[in-house]
């Protein structure tokens, strides 16, 4: 591993652990195990340092996005969903940092892909409409809606976590499909079952109780 690869990745895991804006680059010099002046000899300063994780990122990102994305279909949902899930654990700091995401080459490039995905869920919505998986459109503007809440669930999942409680049981992609599935027709119920299993289908969450008694107080 080369000097500035090393620096990276020690970056990274010490941003999620501490946060980007309380580290300085002492104090990553000082867990690598270099000097400030070997740091800044391949970063000039921090700003330069989160640029290159977030070109490293984006870049690899690219190459996996690639691979799931051969044609429209709930498949390739699933498969961005858990890559998103992944990369928001691995760069967890840029995701969480509102700061951060401000950065004028973060924010371009998000911004860029969140609008490339939310094109891609309604691609994968118009394509299963196309193969009779899913009903058209009921109300005027919902399918957007969809496609756009499937984004934010995926993006945000982590930062919801962290509200809540990180230890939260619910899972996200669950949650998509249980906006999703309501609108599937029969066809569109039987190859998601072929796909996920009957036991997947049958558990997307904790069932809803109508006892108004635990909801309601009178």
């Amino acid at each position: 591993m080369t000097t500035q690869q090393k620096i990276i990745d020690t970056a990274i895991r010490h941003f999620n652990r501490e946060g980007y804006g309380s580290t300085t680059l002492f104090q990553l010099a000082k867990e690598i195990g270099i000097s400030r002046g070997n740091l800044t000899y391949h970063f000039k300063d921090k700003d330069a340092l989160l640029e290159a994780i977030a070109n490293e990122m984006w870049t690899k990102l690219q190459i996996e996005r690639h691979k799931s994305r051969q044609f429209p279909s709930f498949e390739n949902l699933h498969n961005e969903v858990q890559l998103y899930y992944r990369f928001q654990k691995k760069y967890a700091f840029i995701f969480l940092d509102t700061h951060v995401l401000k950065h004028p080459t973060i924010k371009k490039k998000f911004r860029e892909l969140t609008q490339q995905t939310i094109a891609d869920n309604k691609a994968g919505i118009a394509f299963s409409i196309k193969m009779g998986n899913m009903r058209p459109e009921p109300v005027a503007g919902m399918y957007h809606n969809i496609a756009f809440t499937t984004w934010m669930l995926t993006f945000y999942w982590l930062s919801q976590q962290i509200i809540r409680g990180e230890k939260t049981v619910e899972d996200g992609e669950k949650m998509i499909w249980s906006i999703l599935i309501p609108h599937f027709t029969e066809k569109g119920i039987q190859s998601f079952k072929q796909f996920f299993g009957e036991d997947y289908y049958n558990n997307l969450g904790k069932s809803f109780d109508t006892d108004l008694t635990e909801l309601i107080p009178f």
